[in-house]
């Protein structure tokens, strides 16, 4: 262990052996990273642990650089572990550079069933008996780290004093035909809401579209094409998302020698905004996290889109109409055009076709659930349908719930302390 120091904070790096197939714990090892966080002030004493699952899948636990956000509100009373969850950040990250070392597609797909929420949670139990002398500890589940404290809450109670989730609640039964046929509406209402704040948008991203239909230029190998640029709708669902879409959309156009051409400022931010290079996984398993029932996923996002004709940007350039940004949704394209996935595209396509995910949530046991459990759900999270999410809420016993339209999806990184504090007082029965 490597021990350090942050402004007010001790900082300690951990790193786990654990089973690659916790089914054969004599078997393949892989190892997972956690880093623990305790005010400088309370380093020596015996303090409760709160694990923190950061959002994804695919991304590791957020770099802090001292006492900031909420991190500063939970050191004031826990000794923090933030986990690099499996494949992610230094925890034996999975990604085009990493992968091959399993072999051809099929070895990679088979590998990368090991990296959903069951194996998570079973990495979190095998951590926890050695970091707590078998006491339970809280969870605080981000966005997908949510999806994980529900798997936690069917699979090992025990292991559990308290769960807070923020944007997180998964439906417990919805195929990910069901999640995307209810996310394009959602979506769309976010693009008019930006049309509407920034009505210049609307032209401008037309003339984005039809120039990149044209051209099909390229940005450090990440082909620019108008389906990835429609995906940067994806930052709608942040609190400042619209914004920053605007901003980065005014920069689109240079006049050159050669004519007006899209500029350099704009192709690199767009390639930066659109690329997995730093987190494959979340292509990869994105719609592997819903996968269970005995169905395959079968690339849902895509093929529910066609029920959504007003998606379609040729469509759109034809007539008159704007030209829709789409959200968080993952499209074999992604694996066409950005040099980070291109070479897992067969993995990914094995991925797609699997059918015997095991089920991630038990209803029984979660219906005679005996932990304290508080989520966040935002009023129109673009991300996590708010209906699933309520549904979900009702069927876990005693889960209370603080609904609110005073955050986007990004609620516990822009509210910080407000937003932990006010969980933390749901679950100690203070509200």
């Amino acid at each position: 262990m490597n021990s350090y120091r942050q402004p007010g904070l001790v900082l300690t790096d951990h790193r786990f052996a654990v089973p690659l197939d916790h089914a054969d714990p004599g078997g393949e090892q892989i190892e997972v990273f956690g880093r623990e966080v305790v005010a400088a002030s309370k380093a020596g004493q015996e303090l409760p642990w709160l694990l923190y699952l950061e959002g994804g899948p695919g991304f590791g636990a957020r770099r802090f650089t001292g006492a900031e956000a909420w991190l500063g509100r939970a050191v004031r009373e826990f000794r923090v572990l933030l986990l690099d969850q499996r494949g992610t950040g230094l925890s034996t990250p999975a990604n085009r550079q990493t992968l091959p070392l399993r072999g051809g597609p099929r070895e990679q797909a088979d590998y990368l069933g090991h990296f959903r929420a069951d194996s998570i949670v079973r990495d979190c139990e095998f951590i926890r008996r050695r970091l707590t002398d078998g006491a339970p500890w809280t969870v605080l589940g981000q966005s997908f780290g949510g999806f994980c404290a529900v798997r936690y809450l069917s699979a090992a109670p025990e292991g559990l004093n308290t769960v807070l989730i923020t944007g997180g609640l998964p439906s417990l039964d919805a195929h990910a035909d069901d999640v995307y046929r209810a996310a394009y509406p959602r979506v769309e209402r976010k693009v008019a809401a930006h049309y509407a704040r920034y009505p210049q948008d609307v032209e401008r991203a037309r003339e984005i579209t039809a120039h990149l239909a044209e051209h099909r230029p390229e940005s450090a190998g990440h082909r620019l094409t108008p389906e990835s640029f429609q995906s940067l709708g994806i930052m709608l669902g942040g609190g400042s998302g619209s914004h920053q879409l605007h901003y980065l959309l005014e920069n689109a156009f240079v006049r050159t020698p050669h004519g007006t051409e899209l500029s350099d400022t704009f192709q690199e931010a767009m390639r930066a905004a659109t690329s997995f290079a730093g987190h494959p996984l979340y292509a990869l398993m994105h719609e592997a996290i819903y996968g269970q029932g005995g169905r395959p996923t079968d690339w849902a996002a895509e093929r529910v889109r066609a029920e959504f004709p007003r998606f379609d940007a040729a469509a759109a350039l034809a007539g008159d109409g704007p030209v829709l940004f789409t959200g968080e949704s993952i499209h074999p394209w992604h694996f066409e055009v950005d040099p980070a996935l291109r070479p897992l595209r067969e993995a990914a396509e094995l991925l797609a076709a699997r059918a015997d995910w095991e089920p991630l949530y038990d209803p029984e046991r979660l219906a005679a659930n005996e932990v304290p459990v508080a989520a966040a759900v935002y009023h129109d999270d673009m991300y996590v349908d708010t209906a699933h999410a309520l549904r979900t809420a009702a069927a876990i016993r005693g889960l209370r719930t603080w609904v609110t339209d005073e955050f986007e999806h990004d609620g516990l990184r822009a509210g910080g302390p407000r937003v932990l504090d006010r969980l933390l007082a749901l679950v100690r029965d203070e509200v």
